[in-house]
């Protein structure tokens, strides 16, 4: 076997860390020091402790409040605005069905719901493009959504 193979072991060694705790064991040097131990990791002591070197932190956090700024500021809006104000787009329409609208001036929500209230079926039965079966889709669109189709003001009329 050969001689002076493995290193000195010293029974006593002494454990300094960095929060001022220290303690003894068996190493194989003199001294040893560590960043972290049992008394002040976080995990032991409960208490939480960000590690921050180049101010990571700080920008995450910063992206999080301008996120949340952005978020609340886009809830305002959505809720500033009426229902009515829907773009008729959004009813999921068929392309042709929704090209005959916005030709005739039908892009909103209010638009079709006015135009109905005033004329009723007939001024959508005369634009060209715009059958029964059409009208019928967009009524049954407007009602999916949760909109009410008013009855037409010359019908009450009569």
């Amino acid at each position: 076997m050969k001689q002076d193979l493995h290193p000195e072991w010293h029974p006593s060694a002494t454990v300094v860390c960095a929060c001022g705790n220290t303690w003894e064991t068996g190493a194989t040097v003199t001294e040893i020091r560590t960043d972290i131990c049992s008394a002040c990791h976080p995990f032991y002591t409960g208490e939480q402790r960000i590690v921050d070197t180049e101010g990571r932190v700080d920008k995450f956090l910063k992206r999080l409040r301008q996120r949340d700024v952005i978020a609340t500021e886009e809830a305002e809006r959505e809720a500033s605005k009426t229902p009515a104000d829907l773009p008729i787009e959004e009813l999921g329409l068929n392309k042709r069905t929704l090209n005959v609208l916005q030709e005739n001036d039908v892009r909103v929500v209010q638009d079709f719901i006015s135009k109905f209230a005033e004329e009723g079926d007939d001024a959508f039965l005369e634009m060209s493009g715009i059958g029964r079966q059409a009208l019928a889709e967009i009524k049954k669109s407007l009602r999916n959504a949760g909109y009410e189709i008013p009855e037409p003001e010359a019908a009450e009329a009569e």
